[in-house]
């Protein structure tokens, strides 16, 4: 848009909208949460979940199956009210066209994405399915109906767009983005104590959970180009992960050029997998949810790193990026997430991280579990007690008592077994890949405990 031209009526009330869903992002979500049955809500934080999507124990991340079948691209669902008008007296086509053109923030560009079809998360059963999705599909579906949602509060009828979409965790109704969130703990052996960080999100520079803060790194799961190379070499969580942790907490560039990235050649990932292969970095999954203002849906992701192999990498240091500022680090430990949780605007899935059933955050003592519920018979403990076993150190204090005291004793047995054991898997390091129920080729290379076959996309 030209800098000089006058901005419409409708413009003007259109951007009198964003300014207050960017402002007022957290108490809007927290309130849209009230609309869904409390049930369906992830550890008691405005996180919602289908059936399905919380596994009763963390899924190691190499565990889940991916599939890809290359279907055509659907636009998203639109709702013509929520679009402002132009001086010609033609609304915007989307809400993307709207946003880059009166509120772009720095970082905005419609890149190609692994769009999410279908998900199930489960011990022995994970699966997610996926299709070509574009970045501006979520933008268009998502941000439009935080922005319905917003217009309402200020007094205007709603456009219909969330009525629309009625079950956002209802992957048919429109197309899912998915963002892969992964709390960072950096494990101390010596002391047995983690840390982790935090990120604040500029709202300047970002187009999602601007002014909120999240558990760092996350990341959209896309290729890391336009190319089919870049959409068959980067299908893999690890890998996505990866680029992300080297973009948010190293200050790596997103460009990645012409070619597909080398990921055996790049000493930064391949150092980083050998860790993961000798168990100096543990990765689970503890599940899948939507953020009930935005309908943002996010892997929930854990990776415990030997604090050894983090200082190699990273730094605990407070600094700036590309998309805000990494806060300085912070214990471990539930007062310290009770604090953070119900003292700051954390975005939901950061949120549901750090307050997962899933550990309880036992690393220190308490009489019970925080969060009641299936997801209590295990903890972070269990995954930091396992992370510290497979690098070759010294075990935690024996917790054996605490462990019996939750029903802990079964769970961490499973996930012993599945952290110990070697496991064949298809696809890049790190995951398991299927794609559109094509057989991948039957030559594979060793690579650690894992096998590594090339993947076959259906692209029709």
């Amino acid at each position: 848009m030209s800098a000089s031209r006058a901005l419409t009526a409708s413009e003007q009330d259109w951007l009198r909208v964003r300014s207050f869903l960017q402002v007022h992002r957290y108490e809007l979500a927290a309130d849209a949460a009230g609309d869904y049955p409390a049930d369906r809500r992830v550890a008691g934080t405005p996180l919602l979940a289908a059936p399905g999507w919380q596994p009763a124990v963390p899924v190691p991340l190499r565990d889940i199956t991916l599939e890809f079948t290359a279907l055509a691209d659907e636009g998203p669902a639109l709702a013509a009210a929520l679009l402002p008008e132009r001086p010609d007296g033609t609304r915007y086509p989307r809400y993307s066209d709207a946003l880059r053109d009166l509120a772009a923030p720095a970082v905005f560009e419609n890149r190609p994405t692994y769009r999410l079809t279908e998900a199930a998360l489960a011990p022995g059963a994970s699966r997610l399915a996926f299709t070509r999705g574009r970045y501006f599909d979520g933008v268009d579906t998502g941000e439009a109906a935080a922005h319905d949602y917003a217009a309402t509060r200020l007094g205007t009828r709603p456009a219909g767009l969330r009525a629309l979409i009625a079950d956002p965790c209802d992957l048919r109704r429109r197309p899912v983005n998915l963002a892969i969130s992964t709390l960072t703990l950096r494990l101390d052996q010596a002391t047995g104590r983690a840390s982790f960080l935090l990120h604040w999100r500029d709202p300047a520079k970002v187009g999602h959970a601007g002014g909120l803060y999240q558990v760092i790194p996350v990341g959209v799961f896309q290729p890391s180009g336009d190319a089919a190379w870049h959409e068959r070499r980067d299908f893999s969580l690890w890998r996505c992960m990866l680029r992300e942790f080297d973009e948010e907490l190293r200050g790596g560039s997103e460009d990645y050029g012409a070619g597909p990235v080398d990921y055996d050649s790049w000493p930064f990932a391949r150092r980083m997998t050998a860790a993961l292969e000798a168990g100096q970095i543990r990765a689970w999954c503890l599940g899948l949810g939507v953020d009930p203002l935005t309908y943002a849906t996010d892997l929930l992701t854990v990776a415990v790193i030997d604090s050894r192999v983090f200082d190699q990498f990273f730094s605990l240091a407070p600094r700036g990026n590309a998309e805000g500022s990494v806060l300085a680090a912070r214990e471990f430990a539930a007062h310290v997430i009770d604090r953070v949780v119900t003292g700051e605007p954390v975005q939901a899935a950061g949120a549901a991280l750090l307050r997962s059933p899933a550990y309880a955050h036992r690393l220190t003592p308490a009489p019970r579990p925080w969060w009641p519920g299936p997801l209590a018979r295990t903890g972070v403990l269990v995954l930091v007690r396992v992370a510290r076993r497979t690098a070759g150190a010294a075990h935690l204090p024996d917790v054996s008592r605490q462990a019996a005291a939750l029903g802990q004793g079964a769970a961490e047995q499973e996930l012993d077994l599945g952290v110990g054991a070697a496991q064949v898997v298809a696809g890049p390091p790190g995951q398991r890949v299927v794609h559109g129920g094509v057989e991948a080729e039957q030559d594979a290379l060793a690579f650690g405990h894992y096998w590594y076959r090339e993947p076959v996309f259906t692209t029709c």
